[in-house]
């Protein structure tokens, strides 16, 4: 799953693919190196950032999303939003994915939108909102408590008749260093849930915090925490450097 962030205070690449050739350009590039997802987004989740309206995400993103499923017709692409009349209104464009870092909290209506356009749903783990989900970090047991919410809001998707549910465990988002590979070691635990397992640890500070470096130096860490997310069963990688993230599932396919 490659990322295309249309928002100008992404944490990595923010304001490099904000406007419409660059955002085209980029799109072809990941797909070029092998993407299957791409994965949009125009609102910023970093620590500290505000939720956006419906209103503003829709002047931001639809008239762009218009001209790249015009541009890519038989691509994948995948939106990162909460805001139920944003998914609806880009399900309905055609739109092949909601990716949700509320897993269904924020905006409940969400869920149901999803069920009846019968696409597949990511449900993210994700402690209070993006604004304060670093102010207070504490979990009895990391692995245990994201079981929890997990099995919950699985169970509300699936009332609403989604189908297609798809987990990510959040690194990052309400999380400690420590919690972060906490999660990363256990993952094989949440394959009980019978539900594809996403991770998104592309150029985090699980990584460069870790090496002492930044993140336009982590892309190595980054392919070597997603070497050991694959052998954890992880399915799905989620990243800003798509040839390298393919070259690691090409090369751990192989091993297997």
């Amino acid at each position: 799953m490659g990322i295309l962030n249309l928002t100008k205070d992404s944490f990595f690449d923010g304001g490099k693919y904000n406007n419409l050739n660059s955002a085209i350009a980029h799109t072809q590039k990941m797909l070029d190196e092998g993407a299957y997802f791409i994965d949009i987004g125009v609102s910023s989740s970093k620590p500290g950032s505000l939720l956006i309206s419906p209103e503003e995400e829709r002047n931001r993103l639809i008239p762009l999303l218009k001209v790249l499923l015009k541009e890519f017709p038989k691509t994948h692409f995948s939106l990162d939003t909460y805001n139920s009349l944003v998914a609806e209104e880009s399900l309905d464009l055609g739109i092949s994915m909601i990716n949700d870092i509320s897993g269904g909290l924020i905006d409940p209506n969400i869920l149901s939108v999803v069920g009846l356009h019968k696409v597949p749903y990511v449900i993210m783990h994700m402690k209070g909102i993006p604004k304060n989900m670093q102010d207070d970090i504490y979990y009895q047991n990391t692995v245990q408590e994201i079981t929890y919410f997990f099995s919950k809001q699985i169970k509300k998707a699936s009332s609403a008749g989604i189908n297609d549910i798809i987990i990510d465990p959040g690194f990052g988002f309400g999380k400690s260093k420590k919690n972060n590979f906490t999660l990363l070691q256990n993952l094989s635990y949440f394959e009980n849930l019978k539900c594809p397992i996403l991770i998104g640890i592309s150029r985090k500070s699980m990584v460069y915090k870790t090496l002492g470096i930044g993140p336009d130096h982590s892309l190595n860490g980054t392919t070597a925490l997603n070497a050991w997310g694959l052998d954890r069963g992880a399915k799905i990688l989620r990243v800003h450097d798509v040839k390298e993230a393919k070259e690691c599932i090409d090369l751990w396919l192989e091993l297997q």
